[in-house]
């Protein structure tokens, strides 16, 4: 049995074909079957450790972006598509999986053409409530269509028969928060509220500019854990040194460029709220069940952000801040509503546990599986 996932370009497709390629290695042994050639398909291997660790081989293909607004790379981007396409179609012939897992985004275009062309069976799972471009396309022939949120099913009106919420895949070792020796780990102090502020990997300039003016009246009453993004910690810790100079509380922000599964798992066990962006993120705080405020970004530079957050808040697990209302004194306002009312964040911690689906990965595992041992027949 071969199984080839493809998706890329972020995170946010990257790490979820990873929480299924986990869960497929166990559903095989829990159902006995032999443990299948795993490969993964995209323009780079973006955390080549989680490839090894899965045994998954890596096949690059080149695949050009389609940018919304006017750029001639888009032009030259065709060329980069057109040739990924021929050659995802002589790799993929040349192993010719049983089944093709896409995951969206502009790096899973040419191993799903070659799909199609082959006639190879296709699961695709869509993260957010807008289904993207390549897999609006593959839904119309994919055996299975995955979706994260309700609202994406409409999308699919066409081939409902095919459609199933799943939620969104999250890796097993960050699925269950740790508290025992969090506090020692972090550096934290008990007895004071923790936010936890998550701007993605690359972290969010703009939310960090206003963390960064909200410090001095936030650790009066908080301790903040801010991921800032590799690229932005060393500005930060200057800025907030300056800024914070002579504070009582300053020992109470602590940064990290990127936190790991470690990291994460231990500020998840102790945090009392998370301000984040409104990408794959949200699946992560719903299954922690932590009340949070969702800053999604801009429609003007991602579609499905504003529309993720707002199906999120919709089920009362979260409070939206839209960027173009984001200051410090709102933010500052915002978190001390929630924190400030035991009875607002235990019916946050509910919601958020109802809307998430920590059993995502396993089952879109055993659909794969089921597919892939149709078509081996």
């Amino acid at each position: 049995m071969k199984i080839l996932f493809t998706g890329g370009g972020s995170g946010g497709h990257f790490y979820p074909i990873i929480a299924v390629a986990e869960s497929v290695r166990e559903r095989c042994k829990d159902r006995k079957i032999i443990m299948p050639a795993l490969y993964y398909m995209a323009p780079d291997r973006y955390n080549p450790r989680y490839l090894f660790d899965n045994e998954m081989e890596f096949i690059q293909v080149p695949a050009g972006k389609i940018r919304r607004y006017f750029s001639i790379l888009n032009f030259l981007d065709l060329f980069k598509t057109g040739a990924g396409c021929v050659m995802a179609l002589s790799k993929i012939y040349s192993i010719y999986p049983d089944v093709i897992f896409g995951k969206g985004g502009y790096g899973s275009f040419p191993a799903l053409f070659a799909a199609k062309i082959l006639n190879i069976p296709v699961m695709i799972h869509e993260s957010d409530s807008k289904p993207g471009r390549v897999n609006l396309w593959a839904g119309k022939f994919a055996k299975k269509i995955a979706i994260s949120y309700p609202g994406a099913a409409e999308y699919f009106s066409k081939h409902r028969e095919r459609v199933a919420l799943t939620g969104s895949p999250i890796r097993k070792e960050i699925l269950i928060p740790l508290t025992n020796g969090a506090h020692e780990y972090l550096g934290l102090e008990k007895n004071t509220p923790i936010l936890l502020i998550l701007g993605g990997s690359q972290g969010s300039q703009n939310i960090n500019d206003v963390v960064i003016q909200a410090l001095p009246e936030l650790l009066n009453r908080y301790q903040i854990i801010h991921q800032t993004g590799k690229k932005n910690l060393e500005e930060i810790n200057d800025t907030s040194k300056v800024i914070l100079k002579d504070h009582p509380y300053s020992y109470r922000y602590h940064t990290f460029d990127y936190m790991d599964e470690l990291a994460m798992r231990m500020s998840a066990g102790v945090a009392t709220m998370v301000i984040s962006r409104a990408g794959s993120t949200i699946f992560e705080i719903a299954v922690w069940g932590i009340p949070s405020i969702i800053i999604p970004l801009p429609h003007s530079i991602s579609h499905d952000q504003t529309q993720n957050a707002f199906a999120y808040a919709e089920s009362g697990a979260a409070s939206i801040i839209e960027e173009n209302n984001l200051t410090s004194h709102i933010l500052i306002e915002e978190v001390d509503r929630i924190c400030g009312s035991q009875k607002l964040r235990d019916t946050m911690h509910t919601q958020a546990k109802a809307f998430s689906r920590a059993d995502s990965a396993d089952m879109i595992a055993d659909a794969i599986l089921d597919m892939a041992l149709i078509h081996e027949k």
